[in-house]
C-alpha cells in the first residue's frame, strides 16, 4: 500500500490518500476540506477512489466528506458511531471555526474495534481509540507497519481532551493499550504535523512516554 499526505484546511490537517499498488483502488482518509485538491491527487496517480474513511468527526477531518461523497458517489466509512453527534453538527462546527460551510454526513458504515477495511488487495485494521473524541478510530496497515492515528497521538504530543465527551484517561489508555503494543517500529501519520514512530513516542513523548508510566 502506498500513500500521499495532503495537508488541508487552515488547520493543516493531514488528509491521506492511500491505495493498493496492484489494483489502484484508493481511499481518502480524513477529507477535511479542499476536495478539489484531493480529487486532483487521485487523478494524478491514476487511481480509482472507492472509499472515504474518517477517523473522527471534527470539522478539519470530516468537513469535506459530504461534498466528496456527493461528487464521487463513493461510500463514507467510519468513525465509530459514538461520534455521530460530531458529524451531525458539522455545519455548526464550520461556522464556529470560520470554515467553508460543511454539510452533516451520515456514514454508509460505522466502524467497530476489530473491523477490517479492504482496499484492493490491501487491508486496514480498525482500532477504536476513544479519548480525543468518543468514537475515534485508527487505521493500521500491518503489512507496511503504518498507522493513521488522526488526533490520538502526535510527534511529541497527544490529542486534546477539552471537547464535549472527550476523556483524558481514555486517550492515555488508547495510546498505551492499543497503539504502543503494535510495536516500536510502527510509523504513524498523525492528524497534524510530522510522522513519527510509536517507539520514539513511547520513550520520549512528555505526555505519554516512559517517564509517565507508573
Amino acid at each position: 500500500m502506498s500513500y500521499e499526505i495532503i495537508p488541508v484546511t487552515p488547520f493543516a490537517q493531514n488528509a491521506t490518500l492511500v491505495w493498493c499498488n496492484e489494483t489502484k483502488e484508493a481511499a481518502i482518509i480524513d477529507a477535511g476540506g479542499e476536495v478539489d485538491r484531493l480529487l486532483a491527487a487521485v487523478k494524478q496517480h491514476g487511481l480509482k477512489l472507492t472509499k472515504i474513511l474518517l477517523t473522527h468527526g471534527h470539522i478539519d477531518h470530516a468537513g469535506g466528506a459530504a461534498d466528496l461523497h456527493q461528487q464521487t458517489g463513493v461510500p463514507v466509512i467510519g468513525p465509530h458511531q459514538d461520534d455521530r453527534f460530531w458529524l451531525d453538527g458539522l455545519g455548526q462546527q464550520s461556522r464556529m471555526f470560520s470554515f467553508p460551510d460543511a454539510k452533516p454526513v451520515t456514514p454508509d458504515q460505522w466502524l467497530q474495534d476489530g473491523d477490517e477495511i479492504q482496499l484492493g488487495k490491501s487491508t486496514l485494521q480498525v482500532l477504536h481509540c476513544p479519548g480525543h473524541t468518543p468514537g475515534h478510530v485508527v487505521f493500521y496497515d500491518a503489512e507496511n507497519q503504518i498507522a493513521q492515528v488522526g488526533d490520538v497521538l502526535f510527534a511529541g504530543s497527544i490529542g486534546r481532551t477539552d471537547f464535549p465527551k472527550s476523556n483524558h484517561q481514555d486517550l492515555l489508555d488508547s495510546i498505551r493499550n492499543k497503539l504502543f503494543p503494535l510495536g516500536d517500529e510502527v510509523r504513524f501519520i498523525p492528524g497534524h504535523g510530522p510522522m513519527s514512530t510509536f517507539g520514539e513516542e513511547k520513550h520520549s513523548n512528555p505526555f505519554v512516554g516512559s517517564t509517565q508510566f507508573g
